[in-house]
């Protein structure tokens, strides 16, 4: 199995916008957790807090880094900073900025104080990277940049979700990708976030919208962190891109359509049937649970959802299948497969309780919600909806 053996308690595609999804009025705080939080899955009191990096698949679970980031002190709104790389980009081979987060070589990874992600290999050789003619992982030079000049546009329903009006903020060009494979054949997941026109991270026509700051002088990038759940416990990841407009606009991060060319969908949701120590042979993804209609409230500890990011402005609170953990079988990558999951209308308000475990949550399609499908339908049947987030990993926070 690829779960964390010593602990004991375990944003939309663009077709699912034209689904009438029915919500009812935001209920008060249901009991949950005694350690639950609104904002985040369980608090820090009481808990060990553990940093991934590029040892996490081989170390003692409550190990720290090694890692090139340094994650800031938690709160509501959590931030992590990066050291900031400067590339090459572009038709015209102008300067770009990028964070550097997972590495498929585990030396170059330990070397870069990353997350080695030996999935990312599998998407080499694909359309889903684009490649680098440097064979410096910290000055890529590489086709494709990023427009950050577009203002974002997200404008809820009266529901939250689906979004009457949604367009990103920022645009991929010329076959942007953040994976980037490099001459040794390596791929490294190294998303930009600053077009090189300047080093101020507030001139948003210039930088991602989640970055927070940037110091020209320490070459360091704060960027906003999102909290997540996996099993029963709190993590922080960061988000980047999408493959879908939609999802990007709600994300609010880089449209960035070749990342849907990441092998291959719903490879990572059957991951823990397969002998390691290599899964599903080809598959660059792993799994990742998002509610659309899921109670609402910035002071209730049982939101979560779609509906619940737009409305509240707080983490949809995703349910992730896997992390890098010690007697896994490498099954985590940033390249979440995202499977939309829907509430039925059968089931009242109250009762669409905060899931925090990824097979619990699945369970419940069928029975007590549904998928939505690529096409934007419902099916009884777990199904990936059809688009990418990259969302690397930062830490968890989980109950001794």
């Amino acid at each position: 199995m690829n779960r964390r053996p010593n602990l004991s308690t375990r944003r939309v595609a663009g077709a699912a916008f034209a689904l009438a999804l029915g919500v009812g009025s935001v209920t008060s705080a249901q009991a949950a957790f005694p350690n639950q939080l609104p904002f985040m899955c369980f608090n820090t009191a009481h808990t060990f807090h553990q940093t991934f990096g590029p040892n996490s698949f081989f170390t003692a679970e409550n190990v720290q880094g090694p890692t090139s980031f340094q994650e800031n002190p938690p709160t509501s709104k959590p931030t992590v900073t990066f050291p900031l790389r400067q590339g090459t980009a572009g038709s015209h081979g102008h300067t770009v900025y990028d964070v550097v987060t997972d590495a498929s070589d585990q030396t170059l990874a330990q070397s870069l104080g990353v997350n080695f992600t030996p999935k990312l290999a599998n998407a080499g050789g694909t359309a889903a990277v684009q490649h680098s003619s440097s064979t410096d992982p910290t000055a890529i030079i590489v086709p494709g940049d990023v427009d950050f000049s577009p203002i974002r546009v997200l404008v809820p329903s009266a529901t939250g979700f689906p979004p009457t009006s949604a367009a990103p903020g920022a645009v991929g060009n010329n076959g942007y990708s953040p994976l980037v494979q490099l001459p040794s054949g390596v791929v490294i997941n190294a998303p930009q976030v600053g077009d090189g026109a300047n080093t101020n991270g507030a001139d948003k026509s210039h930088w991602a919208d989640k970055v927070e700051s940037v110091d020209a002088a320490s070459r360091t990038v704060r960027y906003a962190i999102t909290n997540g759940c996996y099993e029963d416990q709190s993590v922080h990841y960061v988000s980047f891109d999408a493959s879908a407009a939609g999802p990007a606009a709600i994300e609010d991060v880089t449209f960035a359509p070749v990342i849907g060319n990441v092998p291959f969908p719903d490879c990572g949701t059957n991951d823990i049937n397969v002998n390691g120590p290599f899964i599903n042979p080809g598959c660059g993804r792993e799994s990742l649970i998002a509610f659309t209609n899921g109670q609402t409230g910035r002071d209730n500890v049982q939101r979560q959802g779609l509906n619940a990011a737009i409305l509240d402005q707080e983490s949809p609170l995703n349910i992730l299948e896997d992390v890098p953990n010690n007697g896994g079988q490498f099954n985590y990558s940033p390249m979440w497969d995202i499977h939309l999951v829907q509430w039925n209308d059968s089931v009242p308000l109250a009762s669409r309780l905060r899931q925090t475990g990824f097979a619990r949550a699945k369970a419940l399609v069928g029975t007590q919600a549904q998928s939505i499908t690529p096409a934007g339908t419902l099916s009884n049947t777990f199904q990936a909806t059809g688009f990418i987030v990259n969302c690397p990993l930062v830490s968890i926070f989980a109950n001794n």
